[in-house]
Formats: structure tokens, sequence, C-alpha cells
């Protein structure tokens, strides 16, 4: 194990702050997207589009539906990271290697395991898992869809 620190980010939102940690040592190609993107300032303005209780809040997406990327796709690194409270994952279409911005926070292990080993996890709240749970009770317009009223907005994502 060695002694350098994990990448760190933090995301300023409309509902509070909140700090993830990634895990290189088993993604390392999605740590350096979410840090790249991070820096670039790609995230900032972006929202929380999709908001499914005791599942995962989804958000990274541009156009804010779900349908919007930043133009190039990353390669499936599925890996042994369980999906838990907390936990941060790359969103995808139905193909592995699809991922691009958008990314989900897992709610809760009960409803997340299945998860595991389809999804890349790359890293993990460490800080401010309260503005994670405020996000998840945002009033939804579609509760099928998970689409909020009001979706929360990303201000900055700042690397650490």
């Amino acid at each position: 194990m060695s002694d350098t620190p994990l990448p760190r980010v933090k995301i300023e939102t409309s509902e509070g702050t909140f700090t993830v940690e990634l895990w290189p040592d088993v993604a390392p190609l999605h740590t350096e997207n979410f840090l790249r993107l991070s820096r670039e300032g790609f995230y900032a303005k972006t929202g929380f589009h999709r908001i499914l209780p005791q599942f995962v809040i989804q958000g990274g997406c541009p156009k804010g539906d779900g349908t919007g990327g930043p133009g190039w796709n990353v390669k499936a690194e599925f890996n042994d990271r369980k999906h838990e409270k907390g936990v941060l994952s790359m969103a995808r279409s139905g193909h592995p290697d699809s991922a691009g911005s958008q990314f989900f926070v897992c709610l809760g292990r009960d409803h997340c395991q299945h998860l595991d080993g389809q999804y890349t996890a790359f890293g993990r709240v460490i800080e401010g898992i309260e503005t994670i749970d405020k996000i998840a009770a945002t009033p939804l317009r579609d509760l099928q869809s998970g689409r909020p009223k009001n979706p929360p907005k990303i201000w900055l994502a700042t690397v650490l």
C-alpha cells in the first residue's frame, strides 16, 4: 500500500458540499477522467437529473436530461469494490464501455448490490454525506424516472 494520499474532489452544490476520495488502484481510467473533467470545469452548472430514493442520485450530464457527455467514453473497469452508501460510480448506457461524465452516488447497500461488477465504482464520499441525503430528499416531478422538480445544481468540482 502506498503512502501517497488518494486524490480528492470537493463538489459544491446548491444543497451543500461533499468531498469524494477516488480509487486509482481499481479504476485508474475513471479516476483520471473524473479529475480531468473536474479540473476543466466540466461539472460546473450541471446538476442531479436523476434521483431515485434509497437507490442513487445521478448527475454530471451537460444537457441535464441524462443524454449528454464529454464527447468520449471510458473503458469499463469493473472491480471488487461494493456499491454501498456513499460509493461513487460511473453511469453508462447498456454498453459497458459507454461511461463519460455522468456519475452516481449510492444511497444504500440494499438497493445497490446488483451494481457490483456491472458498473465501475471509482470512489466514495468521505465528507458531507448529509449533502447526499439532502439531494436524495429532493421532491420529484416523476417518481418512475426520478426526475426532480428542481434539479439540485453542481456549482463547482475542485480537485484538492
